[in-house]
């Protein structure tokens, strides 16, 4: 194709390119390899020849010519061609002669003459000269040096003041440099001469020899200077320093960082081109090449790496650096045509004896105590700090928090967590320390055994054989192995958009084949979390899905409900790399994918193979659902994808669901998230280390706990409430961290919490940090002004006596009353007298409560059992699982585990004041004065789980084996019966011989419930059993803002367990009250401590416990439980009165738990029940040719509208507790005939909420009327 000899006329130059670009044209190679990149490059380039030749031989005889002419041969030719041959000298020669200008430095400025050296700069605003100097031969200075001496500039002394420090290497003297950088030794070369036997010409070779044995030491490719490194700055810049080798540099911390860039080898060959060529080769063999030759540099410092990786590839080019390696390709390609110019120059010729330095004979070598290890050892480098955790059931969750600064990710090292895009909840979740069973989940399933567990613990709380969370910066990941099957999930945020990446990597360890189900699951919210709290079931109604079947992804919005209202649209997303899969399936209705009555421990979806249903649009309790099913051989490893994510419109959604299909994808989020994170870290000039210890903090302002909060006694002694907190501008609806510092000299405990208060905000975090000034010693003032200097000097100074910001307070101006508060409502409380926050960090203890283990374990019901009972067939309106009983009086409901009610079927019992809400399932929730503003126990408002905070269980002594008397929570293998009537529910159940009835009503005049269990042995035997009743406190409206502030206790006159929230606004004085009244009983009011770390209602942790402990106190998660433990005789039967209620006062509670305790009182009260509902109810009789509207008519539709809409004003699907001015005027007519007192006291009610103008106020909030 191309002579052996370079073309010598122009004809056949021009013949040479044409054929040179043809063949590149056609080579044939892949469109996007870098070897059809290269050859499109040489192809242009023998164009752009082929277009010089023809506009510079015009000539007629050019043909003819023996040589190619010159371009001042062309230049005298009275043609075209001379004419453009001189313009291009013309060219050639201004640039020169600019060149030339250029080179005509002015040093004076910059010479010390005292010191006979150059300065490193000049500062301009200033007009003064650096104090530091270039004062070593060893380094790019003698360049700058050399030219100036030569044109005169500066005298030859700067050249002999330049250092000449001394080190032996191999025997050889070689001189040192400040950073021991490649750069610093060879970059003069690329335009100046070496001599052969000279001191520079030996230093040089000497310090490549020296770059090679240190990188062979290593391990790692070698070639080390000054470059870009494994950092950025807040817009994404890579960071750039100098490096080098420990030894050849006396700059101290060399060995602390380990950057190779690949240019320090290019500049290398021009002094070991063998050993460069070698490396090089290894370099790019190693994938450190990119489309315009080598990457900058290649990171392998530990610190600077994210978790799992042993090295970063700095993915940018330096022009200076490509322009060196070409440089240094000239000189070796070329014979050094830069040095030959270099040389032709007079100036430089008069002066070349300077370079030509002999090696001393004798020389005092430096000794170098920069780096005691020198380049003997390899020193210990430590990688980023990461928190790993063996065990899901940690004390308290244990968090890391994930943002790109809009979209934030809590996880828990169980699983649990939060997303939230700014302020809206992405996803569903609740407080709840105890069980964390709120987030984006996994399920994980063996298509053949039908066993499934989750790709973390929660929420289907298997166990698995080995369990890892390991969290490190901008990345969560874990670890289990379940039967052969290992699951590696790693989470993280994508910094360029707002999505959630969770990446699935499931290995078949086993030795057969494996096919798998992988299903997501995510409950949608997409409104603010407050609204979301406060009635999940109405903000669900405007939650529209759409299933996008072709790619693998669903779509959800929310339907405005105003014209000005703005909806983000959500996407979710499953792909699957590596593996078979099967068409995928969807579920967007949380009812079909959980199952009546069933929760996310153990949906329905999972225990049936059928494909998920589908559904989607304007669901009743949305979620997110994929499922694919993939086939796994023996060692075999499939990734599953899972994104979650907000886009401001639809077609946002569409290109982020197109986008992250893409299996390459995900490695760039993690290394995005991971830049970004260390982004963040040096914005706020905080360590990985710093970062763990702030996530550390940050579990106990994401979850109340003990561990940080005030001392027991102090948090008793709270008689102040919210309120109290806004003369000091602190609303109190975010949760508080509290400093108290009193000494300066331990200023450095502020800097840390301002700075973990930043790292928190920008990671989405919002929280109120109080800064106390103890300081009495005289110097407030100083320690003030300390203080606020530290948060002016970081980014925080914006947010100071802002929500969600810091407030500094001088603790002499606090009141000792307030100072109570502050410390009662702050979740952590850090003070300077307990050591560094680190140390302070230490107070978590175990929350495991000191009682003993039942020995037995609960035996396994038989499901063939549950087929047992048939339901009564005497019913009205019979519909297969229920019906009115002839009379009317009573709602029959029968259930079984596989035969439940399709929403939950409720009876409200209530008096004017006090009342609670039984489902068919016998779950509660209970209230006193207002149903919205006081519960005693929660609302949860969830018609799928019908999850509650009330509960009873019965419990065989002998084998442990434990039930519900009611269907839920711990349902047994046979069938139970619900009976509803007016003003009380009953429940009827037989297990294991064991008959069991649960009355439960309230008293008719006072805040009393009862729970009458009565339990008969018709085993034929002997048995020994316990009975175990359970609430959880509210004493408020919601758990998380109320549970910290509850405190329990036995009362020592009645021996009930008392509860009160001191901090509540206008029911502070109540006492809430749990009773048996029984001398044998064990109690506890430690909700941890009851259901267990990650425990649940239906498998509580203290039912495979001999007793409870008997704890109560402040700082729990509280509740009420009470075990009575007894013995039955075959035929006898026992009743246990639980009363659950509230007094005014501990006075009034005590009297009322006297008043109601025991049988006797309980029969009586609900004597009074019946007589109450069957006189006002009787009131009316109605009789139509319809029986179904007599049934309603005669009790049922009077007993709602007072009982329910009257009295309580709360139901399974709203809990208001407000009077509406409307809505109850309508429902006291229903009252006319059989109350008109509470008619008359109804319109008296509402004439007070009339003003004079007319209009009313439409509704307020008993008892203050607000």
């Amino acid at each position: 194709l191309l002579p052996e000899t370079p073309p010598a006329t122009l004809p056949a130059a021009r013949i040479c390119l044409e054929r040179l670009a043809e063949a590149a044209g056609r080579l044939d190679t892949a469109p996007e390899s870098q070897a059809r990149r290269w050859a499109n490059a040489l192809e242009r380039q023998c164009l752009d020849a082929l277009g010089e030749i023809a506009l510079l031989s015009g000539f007629e005889d050019s043909a003819a010519s023996d040589e190619i002419p010159t371009l001042r041969e062309l230049a005298e030719l009275a043609t075209e061609t001379g004419r453009r041959a001189r313009a291009r000298i013309m060219v050639v020669e201004r640039l020169a002669r600019q060149a030339g200008e250029l080179a005509q430095m002015e040093y004076e400025f910059l010479y010390d003459k005292g010191r006979h050296l150059l300065a490193i700069g000049y500062n301009v605003g200033d007009r003064r000269r650096d104090a530091s100097y270039y004062d070593l031969l060893a380094s790019e200075a003698r360049l700058c040096s050399f030219v100036a001496i030569a044109q005169g500039q500066v005298p030859q002394e700067t050249w002999f003041a330049l250092g000449r420090l001394l080190i032996t290497a191999g025997g050889e003297p070689v001189l040192l440099s400040w950073s021991g950088s490649m750069f610093e030794y060879l970059m003069p070369l690329l335009v100046m001469p070496a001599y052969e036997n000279t001191l520079l010409d030996q230093t040089c070779r000497a310090a490549v020899q020296r770059q090679i044995e240190y990188g062979r030491k290593r391990g790692v490719p070698w070639g080390i200077s000054e470059s870009c490194y494994n950092a950025t700055d807040v817009h994404l810049n890579y960071q750039y320093r100098a490096f080098g080798v420990p030894g050849l540099g006396l700059k101290r911390g060399l060995a602390e960082d380990l950057v190779v860039a690949p240019y320090a080898s290019a500049l290398a060959l021009m002094v070991a081109p063998e050993q460069a060529c070698l490396n090089l080769q290894r370099l790019a063999g190693d994938g450190f090449q990119g489309a315009y030759g080598f990457y900058e540099a290649i990171d392998y410092t530990p610190s600077r790496l994210p978790r799992g990786h042993s090295s970063a590839v700095v993915r940018a080019f330096l022009a200076h650096h490509q322009g060196m390696s070409l440089l240094s390709l000239a000189y070796l390609l070329l014979e050094s045509p830069m040095q030959r110019r270099f040389e032709s120059n007079p100036l430089f010729q008069a002066t070349r004896l300077l370079l030509q330095e002999r090696i001393p004979k004798a020389m005092a070598s430096y000794s170098h105590t920069a780096e005691p290890a020198g380049l003997g050892e390899t020193p210990g480098v430590t990688e980023a700090p990461v928190r790993i955790f063996s065990s899901p059931n940690s004390a308290v969750p244990e968090v890391q928090l994930l943002s790109n600064g809009r979209y934030h990710v809590m996880i828990t090292n169980a699983g649990g967590g939060y997303s939230r895009w700014r302020d809206i909840a992405v996803t569903r979740w609740r407080e709840d320390p105890t069980c964390d069973n709120w987030g984006t989940f996994c399920y994980i399933r063996d298509v053949t055994t039908g066993t499934f567990w989750s790709n973390a613990f929660q929420p289907a709380l298997r166990r698995p054989e080995n369990y890892e969370a390991i969290f490190s910066e901008a990345r969560v990941e874990f670890r289990r192995r379940d039967q052969d099957i290992d699951t590696h999930t790693e989470i993280a945020v994508s910094p360029e958009d707002d999505v959630e990446l969770r990446r699935i990597t499931i290995t078949n360890h086993s030795r057969t084949r494996r096919v798998i189900d992988v299903t997501s699951y995510a409950e949608v919210v997409l409104a603010l979390p407050a609204a979301d709290a406060l009635h999940p079931a109405f903000s669900n109604l405007f939650v529209q899905t759409e299933v996008l079947r072709q790619q693998r992804a669903i779509l959800c919005t929310r339907r405005p409900r105003s014209l000005d209202e703005h909806s983000p649209w959500m996407l979710h997303l499953m792909a699957v790399h590596g593996a078979r899969v099967e068409e995928a399936s969807f579920e967007t209705d949380r009812m079909r994918f959980v199952g009546r009555g069933n929760t996310t421990a153990d949906p329905q979806a999972m225990r049936e193979t059928a494909a998920l249903s589908g559904s989607q649009g304007s669901v009743l309790d949305p979620i997110v659902a994929i499922r694919k099913r993939i086939a796994l051989d023996p060692e075999e490893s499939a990734s599953i994808n899972i994104v979650s994510g907000i886009g401001e419109t639809r077609e946002a959604c569409l290109g982020l669901v197109e986008k992250y299909q893409d299996r390459h994808i995900a490695e760039r989020v993690f290394e995005l998230a991971w830049t970004h994170g260390q982004v963040l870290l040096r914005q706020i000039n905080a360590t990985e280390a710093d970062a763990q210890l702030y996530g550390r903090l940050a579990g106990s302002v994401v979850y109340a706990n003990s561990s940080l909060r005030a001392d027991p006694n102090v948090l008793a002694r709270n008689r102040r409430g919210q309120s109290g907190l806004w003369g000091y501008s602190i609303s109190g609806d975010l949760p508080i961290v509290l400093l108290q510092i009193g000494d300066p000299a331990n200023i450095e405990l502020v800097r840390h919490l301002v700075q973990a208060h930043t790292y928190w905000r920008l990671k989405g975090l919002a929280v109120d940090l109080v800064i106390w000034n103890e300081d009495h010693a005289g110097y407030r003032q100083l320690l003030h002004e300390q203080i606020l200097g530290l948060i002016a000097a970081g980014i925080e100074a914006g947010v100071a006596d802002r929500p969600g910001g810091i407030f500094v307070r001088p603790g002499d101006q606090i009141s000792a009353e307030d100072r109570i508060l502050f410390q009662s409502v702050a979740r952590a409380i850090l003070t300077d007298g307990r050591g560094t926050l680190a140390e302070q960090m230490e107070r978590y203890g175990s929350l495991e409560a000191a009682v003993p283990r039942a020995e037995r374990v609960r035996v396994p019901r038989a499901e063939s059992t549950a087929a047992g009972a048939a339901p009564r067939t005497d019913l009205l309106f019979f519909n297969g699982l229920g019906g009115f009983t002839p009379d009317g009086r009573e709602y029959i409901v029968t259930t079984t585990p596989r035969q439940l009610t399709p929403a939950p079927w409720v009876n409200i019992l209530a008096n004017p004041h006090f009342g609670s809400v039984v489902s068919e399932s016998g779950l509660a929730y209970t209230w006193s004065e207002n149903a919205h503003e006081f519960r005693l126990t929660p609302w949860n408002n969830d018609p799928v789980s019908d999850s509650s905070g009330e509960a009873c269980y019965l419990r065989d002594e002998e084998s442990g084996y434990y039930w519900s008397p009611t269907p839920l929570p711990s349902r047994g293998a046979t069938p139970y019966v619900s009976r509803q009537g007016f003003g009380y529910s009953v429940f009827e159940h037989t297990e294991s011989g064991i008959r069991s009835e649960v009355w439960i009503y309230v008293a008719l005049d006072a805040a009393v419930k009862f729970t009458v269990l009565k339990v008969r042995n018709e085993s034929g035997r002997p048995r020994r059993l316990s009975a175990t009743g359970y609430v959880e406190w509210v004493l408020g409206d919601l758990p998380p803002k109320c549970a910290m502030h509850v405190m329990t206790e036995i009362d020592p006159a009645s021996g009930a367990l008392f509860a009160q929230n001191l901090y509540s606004r206008e029911f502070a004085g109540r006492v809430g009250f749990f009773d048996a009244g029984d001398a044998a009983q064990t109690v506890s009011g430690d909700r941890t401590e009851f259901l267990g770390r990650n425990g649940t209602l239906g498998k509580p942790a203290a039912m495979r416990r001999t007793a409870l402990s008997g704890k109560t106190g402040t700082a729990l998660d509280p509740c009420a439980a009470i075990r009575v433990p007894f013995e039955l005789a075959d035929g006898e039967e026992r009743e246990i009165v639980y009363l659950l209620g509230v007094g005014r006062d501990t006075e009034d509670a005590v009297n009322l738990v006297h008043r109601f305790r025991g049988s006797a009182a309980a029969h009586d009260a609900l004597e009074a029940v019946w007589r109450y509902w069957s006189h006002t109810l009787g009131a009316v009789y109605v009789e139509t040719p319809d029986p179904s509207l007599n049934v309603l008519a005669n009790g049922w539709l009077l007993y709602q509208t007072l009982a329910c809409r009257f009295w309580a004003r709360s139901g399974f699907y709203q809990s208001g507790g407000a009077f509406g001015f409307r809505d109850q005027l309508q429902d006291a007519m229903a009252l006319v005939r059989t109350r008109p007192q509470l008619l008359r006291e109804q319109l008296l009610r509402c004439a007070g909420r009339q003003f004079v103008e007319g209009d009313v106020e439409h509704w307020w909030h008993p008892p203050q009327g607000r």
